[in-house]
């Protein structure tokens, strides 16, 4: 029986990636010093997974910024836009990298960056591959046969870990009408030979090539390219080992597609589908020789492995299949873990009694070859008292009165469709809220966060160790909501935000003021790029025991007459960047948290807050992957953000905030959550999505992003112009608001100031060309 792990943190322990990519994009290191912490990450992961015995270490697992760009790259996928910045003898190969991912905008060229989107249904973000009809690849970057070598060097072997090819063409985008980019599969898997070639050459054993897309509901012409590209690696390749790896849910109607694939071992994630294991087992794959590699532990969460359950799962398996034939392994790569409990240190923030509940990565590794360990005890007395301890802890869990409160389990109980519905339908609140608020034709405004500055950042680590007092950090920030409040005033902004210099991060802050939850020191997990978030822990009932954000928001009401949104995160969106309570479903965390937001927007109202934005980003990242269970989460999920936003009088004004999103086959949900306006992410698709709205003929307001804030460049006003006529297009003038794509956390104050300006031009040209072509005041 073999142990093997599936990938592994790329950030380094503590951010090293993330501070090296940031000095190098700024100037301040060089490209050396970025390689070299890169491959310090690496044979660090490298040497702990073999001290802790995995006998399939992976390789490849690593990236500089994101595998889905890393494998573009590779194959040679990269957009013609970027060609000359390729050609440009003062950039490398690494700037050629970063330029696809971020944009380009230096010595007078202007190039936007790829599209973005999430990985799944987890808060990782990837670079959108981009396809043409008949497009052709070839070999361009060395990447995977590089770190194969480098382990190999260090005398450890890894398994190469590839996106496989039929997943990696549906992660992408057609950017030409007439085609279906399953069509390119076979220009595409001749690369994917050379590579693999160049592997076996080597000396590779083992290939790992990941295709999540066996979880999906997949096509007939999409089926059919898995059985060509897996028969021909098979006959090109008759000696190699090879490894497909799903994750993320069950295989479902696929599961006799995967069955048959002539490949060595088949990965299947018992965490997120436990029961696909007794269905593998009655199919005809027990009389085929490939390995069962069970995904036992789970790879997307922090709680400590329940042994004893696990051990049921493995038995079972070696009991039809025999020991040789199984594998023990996390139930997908551990990208989406922190990177060492170890490293918790302060129990004022992690105390002992919960931090004994939790895994990080590194302790993921050591339970899988731990439950090797276990699975060889054939003595059942000997094997109870090695579970023991293990199994304490988890009694310890359920039967803790640290998690669980009555009265938050009542208030869900008593939950009613009144709590659901605003009093008015929109076109009453609409004609209410224009006479109320009185805002002028194409409002602006911005998503919530100003750049978070290392003098920010510097004041709440100064609060924390106590060198700053409670009262000398508010008036800091005081004075930065002030500053903030003047800049918006004098470009002309219409509905102002405070900034949100005082919160870390948009689920953290809430979760550190809520009742249930617990964080980490170095819980840090990737995001997209270098751009890394630490989730907030939530282990029990939450319920919110005093006002969260009202008095930063009263505070910056005081300052101006502009109207001034108050900001929250809604329910679905901290559920999904939070690590979730594994002991109850999510839907009834959901109703606990939306309960809590629903307290806060209606203290807001009561404090004098007529603009009220509670954003759910993650809404569609949490759906289902197979569309079957999609009516069950959605209609959970519109009703917890229903529930947080309905508390409040018609004049009330509520927003909610989308990036990220492909909105056609949930619109109609969308429309349910009945936000007064809704803010999306739209730029890096010049206004595709908004065909969905258009179609629909989505009735509330909506606000289209004009330029994407997770790209250093700047965007001019022609441009922004162009977006907002593509707007105008498909949203009646009096639906459209005018605001970036998401907040401005991570950005520079220069780019932001520069970019707002424009934005600001853009907007009052629009409103004088309607002005004149009309007659319409604006």
């Amino acid at each position: 029986m073999l142990t093997q792990n599936l990938g592994y943190p790329r950030i380094g322990a503590f951010r090293e990636l993330k501070k090296a990519s940031e000095l190098y994009w700024s100037g301040k290191e060089s490209l050396q010093h970025l390689l070299t912490t890169g491959k310090k990450i690496r044979e660090a992961n490298w040497t702990l997974q073999k001290n802790a015995h995995i006998d399939l270490i992976p390789s490849n697992d690593f990236s500089f910024y994101d595998q889905v760009l890393d494998m573009s790259f590779t194959v040679n996928a990269i957009p013609e836009r970027y060609h000359e910045i390729a050609e440009d003898r003062n950039n490398t190969e690494t700037d050629l990298y970063f330029a696809m991912a971020r944009g380009y905008q230096k010595d007078g060229k202007d190039i936007i960056a790829m599209e973005m989107t999430k990985w799944f249904d987890t808060n990782y973000h990837y670079i959108v591959p981009e396809f043409h009809k008949n497009q052709k690849f070839s070999l361009f970057s060395n990447k995977i046969t590089n770190e194969y070598q480098e382990a190999k060097v260090l005398g450890i072997e890894t398994k190469p870990v590839i996106i496989g090819p039929v997943s990696y063409l549906l992660l992408g985008k057609e950017k030409e009408d007439g085609f279906h980019r399953i069509e390119l599969i076979k220009n595409l898997l001749p690369v994917y030979i050379e590579i693999i070639e160049k592997l076996e050459k080597m000396g590779a054993q083992w290939i790992q090539l990941d295709e999540p897309f066996l979880t999906l509901d997949l096509s007939d012409e999409e089926k059919k390219a898995y059985h060509l590209v897996y028969d021909q690696l098979r006959k090109k390749f008759p000696y190699l080992k090879i490894m497909v790896a799903t994750y993320f849910d069950c295989t479902g109607d696929n599961l006799g597609l995967a069955v048959v694939l002539p490949i060595d071992a088949l990965h299947i994630d018992l965490v997120r589908c436990p029961s696909q294991l007794n269905d593998i087992l009655q199919t005809s794959f027990i009389l085929s020789n490939t390995i069962l590699s069970l995904g036992v532990i789970d790879g997307r969460n922090i709680w400590i492995n329940d042994f004893e359950k696990s051990l049921s799962f493995i038995q079972k398996a070696i009991d039809v299949l025999g020991e040789d034939r199984v594998m023990i392994a996390p139930s997908c790569s551990l990208l989406h873990s922190p990177c060492d409990l170890d490293n918790e240190k302060d129990e004022s923030v992690l105390t002992a009694e919960i931090k004994q509940w939790m895994a990080f990565a590194k302790q993921k590794i050591e339970e899988v070859a731990n439950l090797k360990k276990l699975a060889s005890i054939k003595d059942p007395q000997k094997l109870a008292i090695a579970l023991k301890p293990n199994k304490d802890i988890i009694e310890s869990r359920k039967n803790s009165p640290l998690i669980h409160k009555p009265q938050v389990k009542e208030r869900v109980r008593n939950i009613s469709d009144v709590h659901s519905r605003r009093a008015s339908a929109f076109k009453i609140r609409q004609k209410k809220q224009e006479e109320a608020l009185n805002l002028p034709l194409f409002p602006t405004t911005t998503i919530g966060s100003f750049p978070q500055t290392d003098e920010i950042r510097q004041l709440r680590a100064k609060l924390k160790n106590g060198t700053l007092s409670q009262d000398e950090y508010e008036q800091k920030v005081k004075s930065e909501i002030d500053r903030s409040i003047l800049w918006q005033e004098e470009i002309g902004i219409d509905v102002l935000v405070h900034g949100e210099f005082e919160r870390n991060d948009m689920v953290e802050y809430f979760g550190e003021q809520l009742d249930g939850y617990v964080f980490s020191q170095n819980g840090w997990v990737q995001s997209y790029g270098s751009r890394c978030v630490k989730p907030p822990i939530i282990y029990g009932d939450i319920e919110r025991s005093k006002p969260m954000t009202v008095k930063w928001s009263q505070y910056a009401q005081s300052r101006t007459n502009h109207y001034m949104k108050g900001m929250l995160t809604g329910p679905v969106t901290i559920l999904q960047w939070s690590f979730v309570r594994d002991d109850q479903s999510r839907s009834e965390t959901t109703m606990q948290i939306a309960l809590a937001i629903r307290d806060e927007v209606t203290d807001l109202e009561k404090a004098g807050i007529k603009i009220i934005q509670i954003d759910e980003p993650a809404i569609r990242e949490g759906l289902p992957l197979h569309k079957a269970d999609w009516d069950y989460y959605l209609n959970w999920a519109v009703k917890a953000f229903r529930i947080s936003a309905s508390g409040v009088k018609d004049e009330t004004q509520i927003h909610t905030h989308m990036c990220y999103s492909e909105f056609n086959d949930i619109i109609s949900h969308i429309a349910n959550m009945d936000a007064d306006v809704i803010t999306i992410e739209t730029s890096r698709s010049q206004m595709e999505l908004l065909d969905a709205f258009a179609d629909f003929n989505y009735p509330n307001e909506i606000g289209p992003g004009v330029y994407d804030i997770h790209s250093p460049r700047v965007p001019s006003v022609s441009e922004i112009e162009n977006l907002l006529e593509k707007a105008l297009a498909v949203i009646p003038a009096r639906n459209l608001w005018v605001n970036p794509d998401c907040g401005l956390k991570t950005r520079k104050w220069a780019e932001t100031e520069l970019a707002l300006k424009n934005m600001m031009i853009a907007t009052k040209k629009l409103r004088q060309r309607i002005k004149e072509t009309s007659g319409i005041e604006a």
